[in-house]
């Protein structure tokens, strides 16, 4: 029998302990009667709504010093809003062990008896007993956001789960599914078999997105996987890991990409039945920073929310936002249909009118580059497009002593100049085909041939023609983006030469569309809006990352997707092996569209320089510096206000730069000191380099 002394060391132990919260029910419960929402909780303690969600369903608990303020908050809202008697006289006391999820809004479903069957949900995705401070999240929520959001019931979980280390899989609003697996095959059994995860199409002619299993660290170690990966080149794990043995011998399969931080894990199709699933290991930053900012440091159900927002507006990802910027279009656009045989009268597959098809297609000479085979072997010497973004800074030598004086210099920037730029873009479907001498259409995509070194430009803006805004020297290639706009400065133009196309179509206008939508609704998000005035924009702008880091790293992605996207339309050969006039995998895709490309930039930066242009004629300014979507101006102010050009009814000018939220507007970028810019003029460096703190340009490949 314990003695005194230790039965009093053991109370003071206990009441050492750290101070113990209440139930995760009568933590909503007591925020709800004060009438908090948990966005202003969050803001108060400094953290996150999902945090604020996580600590009320029992996923997680707050650490110190958040603890202590925690606690003390509710223990104030306790001694306020008591909990009313749960037994009422005519009912049975209510389990206290069943919380119900906030998610969930309608009354407490009574308690199932032992013989009633178990429910599909829980047939397909059994969860495991949980500790109290880490109860399993209700299949109710499932079930609502079916109801609500017209689910498909093939994949009632969502599209995406973030595996830890103990078995959990965190899933789309609050899911937590258990996970079982051991090994990667098993995984993907489970992921295919019980995990109820996937999306449907985007398209009807088009396929479901694959689940995707984000695997965390401490998930990799469990299955075996390194904490990194030792080959930094090739990105992949050996032939001989043991992992990769695992894979082969249950008879699954790899890409030709092999086990690297994209893996995707397949057997060949049954029927219209698909069997893949992608995964992502963290670890090997599967997930870029710079694309998705501060989100590998997330707890797991903060990155279920982010990649689960992203999929759901975008596109369940499947590696770099790149590659998702380029399956994207592929998804909105397919590239087959199902058509009857006239013949046999079965359904086949055949060309969807408006995609780019199954088959890769060579670029005609000047749309290409010297190594690609069709160029290279052909011994083209005739030049290439340089459909580039601008890359400009004003000599310094033509700056006024006015403009000199002026205090500040302010970068402006084009919110997804690029996705802009492909709204109702018409380009080629079909091959080049060679004309000599042709008259001009702008209505044509192709490449011509042209001499444009005899317009003469207004030396204190860059050439429209060219990406270093130097006046072209001679004939040249351009887009036609770039020559039409030559005739609408009112000059003949004559095309000496053309690589046309007959076939034309909107391609990109679903994906504009639905990036376009991504990106105004996460900003919406984030609390800038279309109905704010410019002054009440440019303060949105300014707090817009700290209202929420979750959807601000949706936003940085649904950018990098754009701008990568567009980038990967023309993707260079990569290795220290590769030999000139040899076939890369990127260019044997039916997306390697360096025409495509061409033509978005060429049309974004002719946007560019008819604003430029208005804007002499609205303000009399000229720009310091462009660098991409980024501008440079002086100005007497520290805000845009003071030198955009407005109505005497307050209004925008039209013409000019203007502010906003949606594509093509602009955001401010930057402020600096004149001096500053000047003397990075003097140095023969670009001002919106700088002010925006790194390489604007979309690079080919990107």
């Amino acid at each position: 029998m314990a003695s005194e002394e230790e039965l009093f060391a053991s109370v003071d132990a206990l009441l050492q302990e750290e101070p113990q919260l209440p139930p995760p029910a009568e933590r909503a419960r007591l925020r709800g009667a004060a009438g908090i929402t948990q966005a202003r909780m969050a803001k108060a303690l400094g953290v996150t709504e999902q945090t604020v969600k996580n600590w009320e369903n029992g996923r997680s608990d707050p650490k110190p010093p958040r603890l202590e303020a925690y606690q003390r908050l509710l223990t104030g809202w306790a001694a306020k809003y008591p909990a009313p008697d749960p037994r009422p006289s005519h009912a049975p006391a209510a389990p206290q062990s069943m919380p119900v999820p906030e998610t969930f809004t309608g009354p407490p479903a009574p308690e199932a008896k032992a013989e009633t069957p178990p429910t599909p949900d829980a047939e397909t995705a059994p969860e495991r007993e949980r500790p109290a401070a880490r109860p399993a999240t209700s299949r109710r929520p499932a079930k609502r956001r079916a109801a609500q959001l017209a689910t498909d019931p093939r994949f009632p979980h969502g599209p995406l789960a973030v595996l830890d280390g103990d078995g959990s899989a965190y899933g789309t609003d609050g899911i937590v599914l258990d996970c079982p697996a051991t090994t990667i095959p098993q995984l993907v059994e489970w992921t295919l078999k019980e995990s109820g995860l996937g999306a449907p199409r985007l398209h009807k002619n088009g396929k479901d997105s694959d689940p995707l299993i984000v695997i965390t660290e401490a998930a990799a170690v469990k299955f075996g996987l390194p904490e990194r990966l030792e080959d930094r080149r090739g990105l992949r794990l050996e032939e001989d890991h043991p992992v990769v043995k695992q894979i082969i011998k249950a008879k699954w399969q790899l890409t030709r990409r092999g086990f690297g931080p994209w893996p995707r894990i397949y057997r060949t199709a049954q029927g219209r039945e698909r069997q893949c699933v992608q995964l992502a290991i963290l670890s090997w930053d599967a997930l870029d920073g710079r694309s998705w900012p501060g989100v590998t440091e997330m707890e797991p159900a903060d990155i279920a929310r982010v990649l689960g927002v992203y999929a759901t507006r975008v596109i369940t990802p499947r590696g770099a936002t790149a590659v998702n910027g380029l399956e994207l279009m592929t998804a909105l656009r397919p590239p087959t249909r199902a058509v009857r045989d006239e013949e046999t009268g079965n359904w086949v597959s055949g060309y969807n009118p408006g995609s780019l098809g199954t088959e890769q297609m060579d670029p005609a000479p000047p749309e290409g580059q010297p190594e690609h085979p069709a160029v290279f072997h052909s011994g083209w010497t005739g030049g290439f497009l340089n459909e580039e973004a601008y890359q400009w800074v004003r000599p310094v030598d033509l700056l006024t002593g006015e403009e000199a004086a002026l205090p500040w210099a302010i970068g402006l920037d084009l919110n997804t100049a690029f996705l802009a730029a492909a709204a109702r873009l018409t380009v080629g479907l079909s091959a080049p085909d060679h004309f000599h001498a042709p008259a001009f259409s702008p209505k044509i995509p192709g490449c011509w041939l042209v001499d444009l070194s005899h317009i003469e430009v207004d030396p204190h803006l860059p050439s429209p023609f060219t990406p270093t805004g130097v006046r072209p020297t001679g004939p040249a290639w351009y887009q036609t983006h770039t020559v039409a706009y030559a005739q609408e400065l009112g000059y003949n133009v004559q095309p000496l030469e053309a690589y046309l196309r007959r076939e034309t179509g909107a391609y990109l206008d679903p994906w504009h569309d639905r990036l376009k939508t991504a990106y105004v609704d996460t900003l919406a998000d984030l609390g800038v809006t279309k109905d704010l005035d410019d002054a009440a924009f440019l303060a949105a702008m300014e707090r817009h990352k700290q209202v929420d880091p979750a959807m601000a790293a949706v936003l940085a992605a649904v950018k990098a997707t754009v701008k990568g996207g567009i980038g990967k339309l023309f993707e260079n050969p990569q290795g220290k092996d590769y030999t000139a006039g040899d076939p890369w995998p990127a260019m044997q895709r039916p997306t390697w569209r360096p025409d495509i490309r061409a033509a978005v930039i060429s049309k974004a930066r002719v946007n560019m320089h008819r604003k430029l242009t208005n804007m002499v004629k609205l303000t009399g300014l000229y720009p310091l510096a462009v660098l991409s979507d980024c501008v440079v101006y002086p100005s007497p102010g520290q805000s845009p206000l003071d030198f955009l050009p407005y109505a005497a009814s307050g209004k925008p000018q039209p013409g000019g730069f203007r502010l906003g939220p949606t594509p093509g507007l602009a955001k401010l970028e930057g402020v600096q000191p004149m001096t500053w810019a000047v003397d990075l003029m003097e140095q023969g460096l670009n001002p919106a380099r700088h002010i925006k703190g790194g390489d604007a340009v979309l690079d080919e490949g990107e």
